[in-house]
Parts: C-alpha cells; sequence; structure tokens
C-alpha cells in the first residue's frame, strides 16, 4: 500500500475565507490525510481545537500521524461521514464551530492506490468505497447487477456523459459473457463505446463514467445539501464554512444551498405577514467562486476543477 498523501487544494484561499484567529474551534468535514486540517490547526493556536471527521480509515490513521505534531490534545478525529456532523456534535456536547472546511475532492492516495477502484489509471477491483468498512453495494455490484437503464441514467446524470446510454449498453451486453471485475476491464468496454472520433477530444473516456459510479456508490449528491444546512446550524454566530467542489454537479448544490439559507421571506409581497416563517440564516461570501491560481495549477494540475464557496451565519 502506497503512503498516504494529499497536496491540499485552494489551501491559502480556504484560510482566508474562513478568517481563522487563536482560540477558535474548527471542524474539517472531510480530513483526508490532514492536510488542510493541519494548516487549519496551526491558525486557531494556542487555546483552539479541531475536530476532524472522515469516512477513510486510512486517511484518518494519516490525519493523526500528522496532526500529533500539534499536540494530540488540540485535536479529535471521528470516523463519520460528513452528514453524520450532527452525531459528533452531540458527543461533544453539542459543539459549535467558528469555522468548517468541506473538501468535496477524492485524494491522491485514493486516486493512486489501485485496489481502491476509483482510477480510470490504475489496475484494480473495482470498489469505490470511501468508507471500506461500510456495507454498501461496490462500483462491482453496480456495474453487474443495477438495470442498464439505471447505469445510463447515472452515467448521463453523475457523469454528465453525452455517451452514457451507449456505455450502459456495451456494459449489459459485457457482463451477459462474464463478470466485470476490474477497473481495467471498465475501461476497455467505455473505450468500445465510445466512438473513435468522440475519444480524440477532451479528459480521458473513462473519466465520466468513473465519477459517476463513485458518486453513486456513495451516495454523495443525495446527502449533500442536507449535510450543508446541518453544517451551517453548528456554525457560531459570525461562524464561516468554506466548501470546496471538483465537478459541477456538486458546485451547483453549493451554490443553491448557499443562496437558499441566505433568503429571508419568501412569501408573496402582497401578504402582509409572513406565512412562510423563513429567517435568513447568513449571507454568502463568494458571488462567484474562487478558482486555483495559475501557480497552483502548474504544480497541482488535480487542482483545476476545484472551485471554492463560503458563507457566514449570521
Amino acid at each position: 500500500m502506497i503512503e498516504f498523501q494529499h497536496t491540499p487544494v485552494l489551501l491559502d484561499e480556504v484560510l482566508s475565507l474562513l478568517a481563522l484567529k487563536p482560540g477558535m474551534t474548527v471542524i474539517d468535514c472531510t480530513t483526508g490525510g490532514g492536510n488542510h486540517s493541519y494548516a487549519m490547526l496551526k491558525q486557531v493556536l494556542p487555546g483552539g481545537r479541531l475536530i476532524g471527521l472522515d469516512q477513510d480509515t486510512v486517511a484518518l490513521e494519516a490525519a493523526n500521524r500528522k496532526l500529533a505534531d500539534l499536540g494530540e490534545s488540540n485535536y479529535r478525529l471521528f470516523h463519520s461521514n460528513f452528514s453524520g456532523l450532527e452525531k459528533v456534535r452531540e458527543s461533544l456536547n453539542g459543539l459549535q464551530a467558528d469555522a468548517i472546511l468541506m473538501d468535496l475532492g477524492v485524494s491522491s492516495y485514493q486516486l493512486d492506490e489501485g485496489s481502491r477502484g476509483f482510477s480510470y489509471q490504475q489496475l484494480g477491483k473495482l470498489d469505490m468505497r470511501m468508507d471500506q468498512t461500510a456495507a454498501i453495494p461496490t462500483a462491482a455490484e453496480i456495474v453487474n447487477e443495477w438495470p442498464e437503464a439505471e447505469l445510463a441514467r447515472i452515467i448521463w446524470e453523475y457523469g454528465e456523459e453525452r455517451w452514457g446510454k451507449r456505455i450502459a449498453q456495451f456494459i449489459a451486453e459485457a457482463r451477459q459473457k462474464q463478470a466485470i471485475q476490474t477497473t481495467e476491464e471498465l475501461v476497455s468496454i467505455i473505450k468500445k463505446a465510445i466512438p473513435a472520433g468522440a475519444r480524440q477530444e477532451g479528459p480521458h473516456p473513462a473519466k465520466r463514467t468513473f465519477q459517476a459510479l463513485r458518486i453513486a456508490v456513495n451516495g454523495e449528491l443525495e446527502i449533500l445539501g442536507k449535510a450543508i444546512a446541518s453544517a451551517v446550524q453548528a456554525l457560531k454566530p459570525g461562524g464561516r464554512i468554506g466548501i470546496i467542489t471538483f465537478h459541477s454537479l456538486e458546485d451547483r448544490i453549493v451554490k443553491n444551498t448557499f443562496r437558499e439559507l441566505a433568503l429571508g421571506c419568501t412569501c408573496p409581497k402582497n401578504i402582509p405577514i409572513c406565512q412562510c416563517h423563513k429567517a435568513s440564516q447568513g449571507k454568502v461570501l463568494t458571488n462567484k467562486p474562487i478558482l486555483p491560481s495559475e501557480r497552483e495549477l502548474e504544480q497541482n494540475p488535480r487542482a483545476r476543477s476545484a472551485k471554492l464557496r463560503g458563507f457566514l451565519k449570521k
């Protein structure tokens, strides 16, 4: 197994957006290997602390090794998806945070470790579970057992792949002969499904399908909007949340959720007394997403699709 390594994306921008100061409490909902966490914890010391969540146990082990340099009493790590933030807070007597970060990207370790099945460029079994202890369908089970029409839907919706229907058809035909078990087998099928002319343009032909499968396996989009609202509830008045996304579906959910949370009363203007009882929870800090600098892109090309949005709680 390779060492857990991950270059933190938009690190300077995250620290600036969250406006961290000594004594603050910060929550990293997607701790990964601990790089964002380490930088944030350094900024809130002395007197501050960090709470870290991640559903990947390998990531948590790596984060613990890294954060220990800043003092084990200054942080606590929890094996949890970011959707479990409310339960984590309950275990900490209803803890409120000054700042929260969500980095929704797949780490370099997860991409480069072939056995995880995330990468179309590494040989491995089709797993794609962020939490390998979770009793959820793997990518192999989805590819081999889901109806062709459902495969076409998720590849089109989650991967924004215009050849989704054709890819699903080729998968359905291939699995009748034998089960599709590895990333290499799936990539081969996808390449056959996409016409040669279309394969000459854009990203790797399997990129969008692999993205779709990862989202489906981990239920990423279904839980995101509710998790964002829960995270804002976890902030103290004046607290800030930053969220980094890596594809348009996630970014759209973050943008729209922040807008909804910022809205006040939505009753028609001709109604004199509010009936919706909806109050604004704060304001959007980023009318447009913050993007990586050219310098960062030179050093870390994987940051190219990253977008950072922020919200300030009233």
